[in-house]
């Protein structure tokens, strides 16, 4: 019997940010070696990365960034997982499938393993409904629909952005919920995807996501984090408030639930508080500020709301600290950059106000 051809071999690369050997991959062998993985190496590029055999992929460290990026390579962050936006800016597929080199294979209730990267793929490709939530979840899986008073107008839903996979084990919990419940673990599977509604904004985590890089690739910048910078572990989030304010302006949908990884050991409390203080302490200003922002009608393009949202951080945000100036300047040098490798980007990203949004 002739094995199917995965879906989306030839328009997916799977980027995978590390500092250490990559044996994690054995285990997602049967899922991940068809497709080509893009690696950004952190920290150290004289360290030698180990990828076992059999597998397609190209490896960028901070000697390569620097060399394909020069001047422009300051807005990739440093000794932060945060650097593996750079392999979506050198990536040439419609999708990119991110993941975190201690998320192990998750088994489903009945003991199976879960292909997460066919889930993700299985979202992207169906409609979402940001405009008006279906009930029963997700209307175009099989065995659900729209539920009774939903519009009949609004059921061709809208294309999907992105979709933000979950954890199994140890949750994605900020410094001081990890030192409140050090041994809790989410043993709970919820056989559910929905869209996150428009106007909603969401806590997006990288270690399990996928989006297609043509509808909104130019805006999962990652931010400034790491090494030099006053803040950590807010890369994801940044990304996430940034996507989430352009694929509403846009009418784009974004799911989040299914499919799980096993999420296989919790970072140091300590360490991560260390990052995240400044963090805990800013978003309560910056989350009104992406609660509030308006992209006016004539951006486009993704990088044109980019350029937008950075010229509105820096009027806005930079008054909380100056890291703000900073970070709205790395925003315009990351569209900057991201033109530069992605010539026909303007093309790729250019989206017409009204598609994508529900008839």
């Amino acid at each position: 019997m002739a094995t199917p051809t995965p879906l989306l071999k030839d328009e997916l690369d799977i980027v995978i940010p590390t500092i250490r050997n990559l044996d994690f991959l054995e285990m997602w062998r049967p899922f991940f070696q068809p497709y080509h993985l893009i690696i950004v190496q952190d920290g150290d590029p004289s360290k030698t990365i180990n990828v076992p055999e059999g597998f397609d992929y190209e490896l960028y460290n901070r000697n390569d960034i620097n060399r394909i990026l020069g001047p422009k390579a300051s807005c990739i962050s440093f000794k932060d997982s945060a650097c593996r936006c750079f392999g979506y800016m050198v990536s040439k597929k419609k999708y990119i499938y991110t993941i975190d080199d201690d998320c192990f294979v998750a088994k489903d209730p009945s003991g199976k393993d879960i292909n997460a990267l066919e889930q993700h793929i299985k979202n992207l490709l169906c409609p979402s409904t940001p405009h008006f939530f279906n009930t029963l979840y997700d209307p175009y899986r099989e065995g659900a629909d729209f539920v009774r008073g939903y519009p009949f107008s609004m059921r061709e839903g809208a294309a999907t952005a992105v979709s933000h996979g979950l954890w199994l084990n140890i949750p994605d919990y900020d410094a001081p919920t990890q030192l409140v419940k050090p041994r809790e673990r989410n043993t709970r599977y919820v056989d559910a995807v929905m869209t996150i509604p428009k106007g909603t904004l969401f806590p997006m985590c990288g270690m399990n996501l996928a989006f297609n890089r043509e509808l909104i690739g130019p805006a999962m910048y990652f931010g400034l984090m790491g090494d030099g910078q006053p803040i950590g572990r807010y890369d994801d989030m940044w990304a996430g408030w940034c996507t989430k304010v352009i694929c509403d302006h846009f009418g784009l949908g974004i799911k989040t639930g299914l499919p799980y990884i096993w999420h296989s050991k919790a970072s140091n409390p300590f360490v991560n508080l260390k990052k995240e203080y400044k963090g805990i302490y800013w978003q309560e200003e910056i989350i009104p500020f992406f609660q509030t922002v308006t992209l006016p009608k004539e951006c486009t393009t993704v990088q044109q709301c980019y350029i937008e949202l950075a010229k509105q951080v820096k009027d806005k945000l930079s008054n909380i600290d100056p890291y703000f100036t900073k970070l709205a300047e790395a925003m315009t040098t990351w569209i900057e950059a991201w033109d530069e490798l992605n010539p026909t980007g303007e093309n790729l990203a250019k989206l017409s106000i009204s598609e994508g949004k529900a008839k």
